[in-house]
């Protein structure tokens, strides 16, 4: 959103997804328009209003009458003078209110979405709103599910959050990923659900990836926190129980989904802001030959060492922050990297970014980086992509904004229909005591045994990220597992194994929670403080921790029975 903020101040049409309008939609609107197809996406990013008049120009030129509908208010900067003077801390580490804010975007719910359905549209644009929702609004629409039938709620919720991210469900960046046929024709996911909050997950025939349990299973845990306490701005889910069964026969497979539990929303949306803070750069440059690790940590280390020299000379600080990484090294493994014989690999990557509060600390960075071709190591090829780029370094700023002060306009066809309010009458902020994880018994009198495997041999696993935070999940391949993957992969054992990649703000404090979903045999776990930062604010070579997941499955499960042998 700060990148679609930046596109809209060069200029008043921008600010949206172009190629959703151009790519997505231009080529097919006749097509969408003769078959009755409702299009409903968020591409509207900043500047909504102007997506919608990208679509209307494009259904002009096809000579097609569409009703195109945006929801527009989850823009909140003209609230900004307000929110200074009003205490607002952020979500998890309490920081202050940040002065230079640069975007500030609440994410609205499925009701708005679903009452622009209701007024004729067959297309609704929004801003910033809850990536569920674009599926849940228009359930809502069909089925009439009332505010209060929570259970309904989060099963349409479950539904857009398995789907949210497309081919992930079928077979993308799936950890079997060797299974998967044809990736080039990947199969996007189809839901098709019922009134009664049942669903089913299917892809098209005659195309590439795989619908399974482990699919969508990975998919389930992608990129959340507590699966009991999943907060939308329509429900609060529990995903805890979830169950996952494969249907046979079905060409490209397919999977039914139940057992998703809601409880009422909070009366606050959270809100997600973004400030400045400062400049960044980041060199990337292939080094070929023997010790080319050694070569290139030495070349980063010699263009920081040059243009630390020249701040000093200039007057300018040092940099508030570095990242060397040496690609082909496993750096990301840190302690965990596998022992190299020799002179290690002869090819490997420079990922040299730095991080400077004034832009031209970081200009004098990029320009330095081409003497290194012909001042430095023998064998630097390139630099990827020419000089290095100087871009804004933008931190993200999550609160809690109380609902009933966001106003929601609902536009239809460029001209205001409504606005729409929220009802606060099934909404509860009262803190929840859920269950705490019991101490299993069984797992004290688990059977031992002189094997060890691969965390990779009994479980899937997947990551992503919330702001600085990284999730990962891990999903038993056989529930006869399960017990053993509880016993092992505690919070302290997955704190202890990417020690080196968390950043503690306090002597004592926990990094990692550990929550369980038995309905899949599952275990999430969320690492606070885990990215660098996070998003477009990290200087690593993985700023979403999408390669965490990866890495964990080389996680040694011991002193265990011969496991496979328990299935066969």
């Amino acid at each position: 959103m700060s990148l679609l903020t930046a596109a809209k101040a060069k200029s008043p049409d921008l600010g949206y997804t172009p190629d959703f309008v151009l790519t997505a939609m231009g080529p097919y609107i006749k097509d969408i328009h003769r078959k009755g197809v409702r299009v409903i996406s968020n591409a509207g990013g900043m500047n909504p209003l102007a997506c919608a008049a990208g679509l209307q120009e494009v259904a002009k030129k096809a000579d097609v009458d569409l009703k195109i509908a945006v929801v527009a208010g989850d823009d909140l900067m003209g609230e900004k003078d307000n929110l200074k003077g009003a205490g607002i801390t952020d979500m998890e580490g309490g920081k202050r209110f940040p002065e230079n804010i640069h975007s500030m975007n609440a994410y609205l719910g499925a009701r708005p979405i679903s009452r622009a359905l209701d007024l004729g549209a067959d297309i609704v644009v929004t801003g910033r709103c809850v990536d569920s929702g674009i599926v849940l609004g228009p359930l809502i629409h069909s089925f009439g599910w009332n505010r209060d039938e929570f259970d309904l709620l989060a099963a349409g919720s479950l539904a857009g959050h398995l789907i949210e991210c497309g081919a992930q469900c079928t077979g993308g960046i799936f950890t079997d990923w060797h299974t998967i046929p044809d990736w080039h024709n990947m199969g996007f996911p189809i839901v098709e659900c019922s009134s009664d909050g049942h669903f089913t997950l299917s892809k098209p025939p005659d195309t590439g990836g795989l619908i399974s349990f482990g699919t969508v299973a990975e998919q389930l845990v992608y990129e959340i926190g507590n699966p009991q306490r999943y907060l939308l701005p329509d429900v609060t889910c529990d995903f805890s129980q979830v169950s996952i069964t494969e249907i046979p026969g079905i060409e490209g497979g397919a999977v039914k989904i139940h057992g998703a539990k809601g409880s009422p929303p909070s009366t606050f949306y959270k809100v997600n802001a973004t400030y400045l803070d400062g400049f960044r750069a980041t060199a990337v440059c292939p080094v070929v030959g023997p010790k080319a690790v050694e070569k290139g940590r030495q070349t980063a280390e010699s263009i920081l060492k040059r243009t630390r020299l020249i701040f000093s000379q200039l007057g300018y600080e040092d940099y508030c922050a570095v990242n060397i990484q040496i690609l082909g090294s496993e750096d990301t493994y840190g302690p965990h990297a596998k022992k190299k014989i020799d002179d290690g690999p002869r090819e490997a990557v420079i990922w040299l970014a730095v991080h400077h509060k004034q832009k031209k600390a970081v200009e004098i960075f990029s320009r330095e980086i081409a003497p290194a071709g012909t001042g430095m190591a023998p064998g630097l090829t390139a630099v990827v992509g020419g000089r290095p780029r100087v871009s804004p370094v933008m931190k993200p700023f999550f609160f809690l904004y109380p609902k009933r002060n966001v106003k929601i306009n609902i536009f239809l066809n460029g001209q205001h229909v409504e606005t729409f309010q929220e009802d606060l009458t099934f909404t509860s902020d009262a803190v929840v005591s859920l269950d705490s994880p019991k101490t299993d018994d069984e797992l004290k009198d688990l059977p031992c045994g002189p094997h060890t495997y691969r965390l990779e041999d009994l479980a899937y696993t997947r990551s992503g990220d919330k702001g600085n935070s990284a999730n990962i999940g891990v999903i038993a391949r056989h529930p006869l597992y399960y017990p053993y993957l509880k016993k092992t992969l505690t919070a302290q054992a997955l704190e202890d194994y990417f020690q080196h990649l968390l950043e503690r703000e306090q002597p004592e404090e926990k990094l990692v929670t550990r929550y369980e979903l038995p309905g899949i045999h599952g275990l999430n776990f969320v690492l606070k403080n885990s990215l660098g930062g996070g998003g477009i604010a990290s200087l690593r070579s993985d700023p979403q921790g999408k390669a965490f997941g990866q890495m964990l499955l080389d996680f040694q499960i011991k002193n265990v029975p011969d496991l496979k042998s328990l299935i066969e």
